[in-house]
């Protein structure tokens, strides 16, 4: 019998695809616990349509990342710390901090988006990338400046 998996069945298949199982496989455990649909003629259509609408609101996603990208290009979050001799920081500027300033800036960026090796230590002006889809990154500067 061709099911449509709706859930991913493990040893069987994944969501969205169409296979082949046993019919009393299927009758008597996949389609009473919803994890699978019979493969009609209309089902598969909607399948189809489903998977299509889900590509177009993906490649959406990604150009409004790649518009958000070009933005934080050319912008660059102030920061203020106290400092000490040398330039160096009391404490630390960490992604939290660059993620409220860039919020008050009017960008809301999650704090785990942005990706620091190591909080930033010292005044000046720093590059911090972000990651704003799996599939595109951009990079903004932090200004630190003295207290």
């Amino acid at each position: 019998m061709k099911v449509i998996f709706l859930k991913d069945v493990k040893g069987q298949g994944k969501k969205g695809e169409i296979k082949e199982v046993s019919e009393g496989y299927a009758t008597n455990f996949l389609i009473p616990r919803g994890l699978v649909r019979p493969a009609t003629e209309g089902n598969v259509k909607t399948l189809e349509h489903q998977t299509a609408a889900e590509q177009k609101r993906k490649e959406q996603e990604k150009q409004e990342a790649i518009t958000l990208g070009k933005k934080l290009e050319e912008m660059t979050v102030e920061l203020k710390a106290k400092a000490g001799e040398g330039g160096r920081l009391f404490g630390a500027i960490t992604s939290k901090q660059v993620a409220e300033a860039m919020g008050k800036a009017g960008v809301k960026i999650d704090k785990r988006k942005i990706e620091l090796d190591e909080p930033i230590r010292n005044l000046g002006v720093t590059q911090v990338s972000v990651k704003l889809h799996p599939e595109v990154k951009a990079t903004f500067k932090v200004h630190v400046t003295e207290e």
